[in-house]
């Protein structure tokens, strides 16, 4: 009776799933899900969004750009 007693439990047992598989996407599955949202939304935002605007350049800082390339500035 013992054997066939153990047997009904191991295959009771292996019916259930791995809990290493349960771990894996409990973990995996939002990870995954994640990435794919963030590569969506990227993507997205390169079709949709307006090219940033550069910064202004102050006059300050293009005066000294031209005297280190050797052109005089106009007005100097």
């Amino acid at each position: 009776m013992y054997g066939k007693d153990f047997a009904g439990k191991a295959a009771a047992e292996a019916k259930g799933l791995n809990p290493g598989l349960i771990v894996l996407l409990v973990i995996g599955g939002p990870v995954v899900v994640f990435l794919v949202a963030n590569y969506v939304m990227y993507v997205y935002a390169q079709k949709n969004l307006p090219p940033r605007k550069k910064k202004p350049v102050s006059k300050k800082k293009l005066k000294r750009e031209k005297l280190k390339q050797g052109v005089s500035v106009p007005g100097e």
